[in-house]
């Protein structure tokens, strides 16, 4: 065992390598990954004591049915085997191995829950309850405004710095996942409570290039904008449940029955996989009727 053991110890540190440096990864994620490939290491020697080059098939799914006997929800499962199968398609790629044990292995079915969707009303709603004359209030509303308009997870409406918008062009610069960058248009609206925000910005700390800061003149965090969030609608007495990621998923809803593609919408949310924009849009049945009716010769 202790032979084999070494081996898959070798494959992970170039995996790591791997994800971490060609993949571009967020550091939480590489550290998901790692522990996912440490799980099925372990199960794969106590069970057969092969090294990685040598798991078969049937290995894999008996992995996969561990995770299940041990309670494993079918999303921790359907994430574990996404782990293992992006390792060994990495080890097929590096010309380690011929083919992938996990290529043909079924992903667990399980259902998604989806966040509630706000209507343009209740998003107004939201951005005129924390709307006033205060620096604190104009800076929240410009935040709110900003994470809908431009369809913002709420890390890159934190990290969003100065010298990342570009008003002449219409654009901002975001940083996503795997510090990837991509170019987002803002409306006009957006630009001018950021204008007027910065007439009344406090001064930053020495260093701090980040647009919007709390009453220290530091960066806002990821708690305080819930906080700002579910303050203002509570004020409006909206009853479905609220965070940012709500205003996000309700953008991307939005610009999908405004009638724009998919892609667009996946460019614009920053998704790697256009399978990830599917999961967070849902149109109506009247909506795909109309699509089809349109684009469709029948």
């Amino acid at each position: 065992m202790a032979e084999n053991t070494k081996k898959w110890e070798e494959a992970g540190r170039h995996y790591r390598t791997y994800i971490k440096l060609e993949k571009r990864l967020a550091q939480n994620t590489v550290e998901a990954y790692m522990r996912d490939l440490r799980s099925f290491a372990h199960f794969i020697l106590r069970m057969y004591d092969v090294p990685p080059a040598k798991v078969e098939e049937p290995m894999v799914q008996r992995y996969v049915a561990w995770l299940y006997d041990r309670g494993r929800e079918k999303a921790s499962q359907a994430r574990s085997l996404s782990g293992v199968k992006s390792f060994f398609n990495f080890l097929l790629i590096s010309d380690r191995i011929e083919s992938s044990p996990a290529e043909f292995v079924l992903t667990p079915k399980f259902g998604r829950h989806l966040p509630d969707v706000l209507t343009t009303g209740e998003i107004d709603r939201i951005i005129a309850a924390v709307d006033g004359t205060t620096p604190k209030e104009i800076r929240d509303a410009a935040m709110l405004e900003v994470l809908y308009s431009c369809g913002l997870r709420v890390s890159e409406l934190t990290s969003l710095r100065i010298r990342d918008l570009f008003f002449g062009e219409g654009y901002i610069r975001v940083t996503g996942k795997g510090d990837k960058q991509r170019l987002v248009p803002i409306s006009s609206t957006a630009r001018e409570r950021i204008h007027r925000y910065l007439e009344v910005r406090r001064s930053a700390r020495a260093g701090e290039e980040t647009l919007f800061l709390n009453n220290r003149g530091s960066s806002l965090t990821r708690v305080m904008i819930f906080t700002i969030l579910r303050e203002a609608a509570r004020r409006t007495g909206i009853e479905k449940k609220i965070s940012p990621h709500t205003f996000r998923h309700s953008f991307a809803t939005h610009l999908l029955e405004g009638g724009a593609s998919i892609r667009q919408v996946q460019e614009l949310l920053g998704h790697e996989s256009i399978l990830t924009t599917e999961i967070y849009t849902h149109l109506d049945d009247s909506h795909l009727r109309q699509t089809v009716e349109e684009h469709l010769p029948i």
